[in-house]
């Protein structure tokens, strides 16, 4: 049977998430929901699963697919699968795509695959470029500090890594407002800038209110929330418990364990609110996060099209109102009390 060519929808800039935000204070806009191939772009999940979940998101809009070196499973098998569908039904639209990669974390055995230094960052974002068949990304981030390395060795290796055309723009994932802060400075010393920051930011997760906001906005970087939906936590899924198959029994990021008493109460308590807004409870929670302008995009999973389009509709919600700002803070107050 030969496949049906792709074709990408004529009006996706007309379409429900073709919504975009300026980066700090550069000139790059990205979508307010970007998609995240994390888990579900590995050998774990069938092709023809993904290139419908990747094109039906360009479909809609979105532009931003996120990456890093060892998404999978196993880790490089989602920028290999990102490869193969991007030459496929995407490469003719590269130039309207900002594709993000990152290195940070363990990749290879040995002393050189993991962490911050010069050798590993350009390294990683060689093999990923070769993965995914591209000679360039928009954005290369340090996945995470490196207390190993000094912090000018890591930020003159991104600036030389955008100099040398791999990546458009550098950015930073996981660092604190003192290391982000630090960070920027290194990286104007190299002659550089940051251009985003990737924390996780979800209603379950404030810390980057904590000075981090601040600090980027100071600074003029866009901030990329990643996990909006703390692992699904904040959607319809755990609202009865944990279900036989859901992530909780299979995933390594959340367990059973984590959908306590407390936690499902919450959520049924936060699926109140959203309801009466006329939304689902994950709706909601992409609609708070984004509800600061600073927040440039939310990161997005999608293990099928009908999820990913229920996403996508969060951003025809009304703003959320003051009075349902405050009852949503209420409820988060009154859940930290009660496990203190």
């Amino acid at each position: 049977m030969v496949e049906e060519r792709y074709v990408a929808a004529s009006e996706r800039y007309e379409a429900a998430g073709a919504v975009y935000r300026k980066a700090g204070s550069s000139g790059l806009r990205l979508p307010a929901l970007s998609l995240g191939l994390w888990q579900n772009f590995g050998e774990t999940t069938p092709a023809d699963r993904q290139r419908a979940i990747l094109t039906r998101a360009f479909d809609l809009g979105i532009t931003h697919f996120d990456l890093a070196n060892n998404y999978g499973p196993p880790y490089g098998a989602a920028e290999e699968s990102f490869g193969r569908h991007l030459a496929r039904d995407l490469g003719a639209h590269r130039d309207e795509l900002i594709i993000s990669s990152k290195a940070g974390y363990d990749m290879w055995s040995g002393p050189y695959g993991d962490g911050g230094s010069r050798k590993y960052l350009f390294a990683s974002l060689d093999q990923s470029l070769r993965c995914m068949g591209l000679d360039h990304v928009d954005v290369f981030y340090h996945h995470r500090p490196d207390p190993e390395t000094p912090i000018d060795e890591t930020m003159g290796a991104l600036a030389d890594i955008v100099r040398s055309g791999r990546a458009r723009h550098a950015a930073v994932s996981n660092y604190s407002p003192e290391q982000t802060e630090t960070a920027a400075e290194a990286m104007a010393r190299a002659g550089g800038r940051l251009l985003l920051h990737q924390p996780r930011y979800s209603m379950l997760d404030r810390r980057v209110e904590d000075g981090l906001l601040d600090t980027v906005e100071r600074i003029g970087m866009g901030v990329v929330a990643f996990s909006p939906l703390a692992q699904g936590l904040l959607t319809d899924r755990y609202l009865g418990g944990v279900p036989e198959g859901s992530r909780a029994t299979r995933s390594r990021y959340l367990s059973a364990s984590d959908v306590t008493e407390s936690a499902v109460a919450l959520a049924r308590s936060l699926d109140a609110i959203a309801r009466r807004r006329g939304q689902s409870l994950a709706q909601l929670a992409l609609t708070w996060v984004l509800r600061d302008a600073r927040v440039t995009s939310a990161i997005v999973g999608a293990s099928s099209v009908e999820q990913l389009e229920a996403n996508v509709a969060a951003l025809a919600a009304a703003p959320l109102e003051p009075t349902e700002l405050d009852e949503i803070d209420a409820v988060l107050r009154d859940d930290a009390e009660a496990r203190r």
